[in-house]
């Protein structure tokens, strides 16, 4: 969606981001990305001077939605944390399902930049996962356990195992066992 500021930006940023999800960010040309964007060459790159400013702009884009999804996804669920974590696995299941999912874009874009530790969007992933970490952590001080960061990061790499595994074996059900695992691990730490 444009927001008025800077609709050609905005397009672009909406062409590259669908093409970079659906083919991989190495497959996608900056000419499939105009074409799609419905902008000349040019004004592509007016606003990015190179396709990897294009991908760590594509990336940044996706960092609030992606936290806001995770957040309301929890803050929906019913039952005390231990159910509501469990539920959280579930709507990971949930999107997993659905034919056009591709697993996690932080995870996929950072393992086709495996051989550029420096790219920008690299820097951009980790951040967004410490972010996703942070979250998760403040939610379980939040339900009183004391010992939330060790739980927020185990819980985290649950999530990221499950992400990676559902695009592996296509399977859903990797999530649904990650959140049995997670429900485990807060339902320990919040009798300890």
């Amino acid at each position: 969606m444009a927001s008025g500021k800077n609709p050609a930006r905005e397009r672009v940023i909406k062409a590259a981001s669908h093409l970079f999800y659906m083919e991989g960010i190495r497959s996608v040309s900056m000419d499939a990305i105009a074409e799609r964007a419905g902008v000349t060459k040019k004004t592509l790159y007016y606003h990015f001077t190179s396709k990897d400013e294009l991908i760590a702009a594509h990336l940044a884009q996706r960092d609030q939605p992606n936290l806001a999804a995770f957040s309301m996804w929890l803050a929906e669920a019913e039952g005390l944390l231990p159910e509501r974590i469990e539920h959280f696995f579930e709507r990971m299941a949930s999107a997993a399902s659905h034919p056009k999912w591709k697993g996690c874009g932080f995870q996929r874009t950072t393992a086709e930049l495996a051989n550029a530790p420096g790219h920008p969007a690299r820097r951009i992933g980790a951040a967004h996962k410490k972010k996703v970490e942070q979250w998760l952590e403040d939610e379980l001080r939040g339900a009183g356990i004391a010992e939330a960061a060790p739980l927020a990061r185990q819980i985290s790499v649950l999530i990221d195992g499950a992400f990676a595994s559902m695009l592996v074996h296509r399977d859903p059900g990797y999530a649904r066992t990650a959140g049995m695992a997670a429900r485990t691990l807060v339902e320990t730490a919040l009798r300890a």
